[in-house]
């Protein structure tokens, strides 16, 4: 049975409508709703009488447009599905329109040859195919690219009609970044779709630039009051004429990008190219040589990627770097995994040795973004770069950086009760050359001196009193000196004695054991942390050479002050 486009429009409104299931609906509401959207699709009002609609539903549940939808009648006056899940949008085509689909597709079939009707190709290969389908109830021939999951699909309708219609819209919409969504007015002018998903393109305001939109990003779409912006400058013919994706920088030129792809998979990129720009410059028996001109953005760095070992950017020199940063990150990835048995190793280590040294446990990434805060951070207060204190207190957007998911593993590998009680920030600049002899560190703070048995020590420093024997102090107590830059024996790294951590030393004893051992020379790589237990006898290497050497210090301890009294900087883990 031939179906005219108002009376789609009323199904599809109506169908909407008793998905619904949040609201009641009678008669008289369905008769708006769909007098709504007959305005909405045509511009002016439409009488849609009480029969019109009753005649509606009648079809709907009928089996003519094979449809049969389970609309009930409850308490005499409201309309629903009997199915929660029911939508004739899920409902099988027809025969009669099979027929008239497969007529079509004959139809258009005809066009294919012709260049005007090039991107018809695959749209009729695709309508081909599920009319076969149907008809024989066979599996499909062709298997497209499809992604059943991708969600802001339900929104593409809509936005057409919006586009086609030149109306301006009120949209909700969140990104990936946003912590909350956003609702404001935009001018929608094309769809999109790239990589298999969709995006709308359009301005916000009159006096901004192009803004893509993702589909899959949409909460919600409604029709705006306000006059449609038309912008006579877009062309979508040319808008994207230099770019891969849809990352368009209308400001940016497009650069001469020359890369290098071997000979095993030079052949993919031959017959399938970056960009209709692209051109073969040079071969030889390793591989080929290609070029092509477009902006740089992050689709084509991705496609970049997706090639992995096998391509190399020559020019321009910028987007290398980023290729090189990005590779090294992702290696990163990998060398920043932890294993429980590294975790238990090193606990060990340090409860018997007094000391361990684990690498990769922050990224390159995670340590280029450390050292850009604190050198801002220490720039804009004049503060002291070496030995800056309380350091998570002046800033605590650190935390999100160091407190992560290795740092915290690392941690209650050691003492699940511990937390962090003291952060110091060392800086030694490539100007400076001291070093310190051996000795060992007593992780207190006191406002005064106190004395106790077998144990005697103090610091003028704010802080707190701690009344701790050595013994204790050595069990629940422990440091992190994280390293923000590559540390060896040339600039400073550390000297330690194993297993020296387990009782307070006189100066004699300091003397004649640092006299007559072999010490280890504790090299950390950037990202890396060193783990040292209170007490061991330790030592910083003379500088050689002039590289700078930045630490963060943190200390720990599981050990519960007397009343009334506070660590300096205590933050539970």
């Amino acid at each position: 049975m031939a179906v005219n486009k108002n009376a789609l429009i009323r199904y599809k409104t109506i169908d909407k409508c008793l998905q619904n299931n949040f609201r009641q609906w009678t008669l008289n509401d369905l008769i708006e709703a769909v007098s709504d959207a007959l305005y909405e699709y045509e511009g002016k009002d439409i009488d849609v009488s009480k029969r019109t609609v009753q005649l509606d539903l009648q079809m709907m549940r009928s089996d003519k447009l094979g449809y049969n939808a389970p609309i009930v009648v409850y308490n005499r006056k409201y309309y629903k599905y009997d199915d929660d899940n029911y939508s004739i949008t899920n409902s099988p085509i027809s025969n009669q329109d099979l027929t008239k689909l497969s007529e079509a597709v004959s139809f258009l079939k005809q066009f294919q040859g012709f260049s005007h009707f090039k991107e018809l190709g695959s749209m009729v290969q695709k309508l081909e195919d599920h009319v076969y389908t149907q008809k024989t109830q066979e599996k499909s021939l062709i298997d497209f690219e499809k992604n059943e999951n991708l969600k802001g699909l339900e929104f593409l309708d809509e936005l057409y009609q919006f586009i086609l219609k030149k109306q301006a819209i009120e949209i909700t919409y969140q990104s990936f970044k946003a912590r909350q969504e956003n609702t404001f007015t935009y001018y929608p002018y094309l769809l999109k779709e790239y990589r298999n998903r969709w995006f709308v393109i359009g301005k916000r305001k009159k006096n901004e630039g192009i803004m893509n939109l993702a589909l899959d990003r949409i909460i919600s779409i409604n029709k705006s009051s306000k006059t449609y912006t038309i912008d006579s400058s877009f062309d979508s013919k040319t808008y994207y004429k230099d770019v891969i994706g849809v990352s368009v920088s209308p400001n940016m030129a497009a650069e001469d990008v020359v890369f290098y792809v071997n000979h095993k998979h030079a052949p993919y990129v031959i017959t399938k190219p970056f960009h209709k720009s692209q051109k073969i410059i040079d071969r030889d028996n390793y591989g080929v040589t290609f070029s092509m001109q477009v902006q740089l953005n992050f689709e084509l760095e991705k496609e970049i990627l997706g090639l992995g070992e096998s391509i190399k950017i020559i020019a321009p020199e910028r987007l290398k770097r980023n290729i090189k940063e990005r590779l090294y990150d992702a290696i990163d990835t990998y060398e920043t995994e932890i294993s429980d048995k590294n975790l238990r190793t090193i606990a060990k280590r340090l409860e018997y040795k007094g000391f361990g040294i684990l690498n990769h446990i922050y990224s390159k990434r995670d340590i280029r973004k450390l050292k850009a805060r604190f050198d801002s951070y220490i720039k804009q207060n004049n503060e002291q770069a070496y030995g800056m204190r309380e350091v998570l207190l002046k800033m605590p957007e650190l935390k999100g950086i160091l407190f992560n998911k290795n740092f915290r593993k690392l941690i209650k590998s050691i003492d699940k009760n511990v937390f962090l009680t003291k952060a110091i920030y060392f800086d030694k600049s490539p100007n400076e050359n001291w070093y310190v002899n051996w000795h060992q560190d007593v992780p207190i703070n006191v406002s005064k001196k106190i004395e106790t048995n077998n144990f005697s020590s103090w610091t003028n420093k704010k802080g707190v009193i701690s009344v701790c024997p050595p013994q204790k102090i050595s069990q629940n107590t422990f440091s992190m000196r994280i390293h923000l830059d590559d540390t060896s024996i040339k600039n400073g790294a550390l000297k330690v004695i194993p297993g020296s951590h387990n009782k307070r030393l006189k100066d004699d004893e300091i003397q004649l054991i640092s006299s007559n051992s072999i010490p280890f020379i504790c090299e950390v790589a950037s990202g890396g942390v060193q783990l040292l237990k209170p007490l061991l006898l330790h030592a910083s290497s003379k500088t050689t050479t002039q590289k700078r050497r930045r630490v963060l210090h943190l200390e720990f301890s599981s050990i519960a002050l007397p009343n009334g009294l506070e660590y300096a900087e205590k933050e539970v883990l």
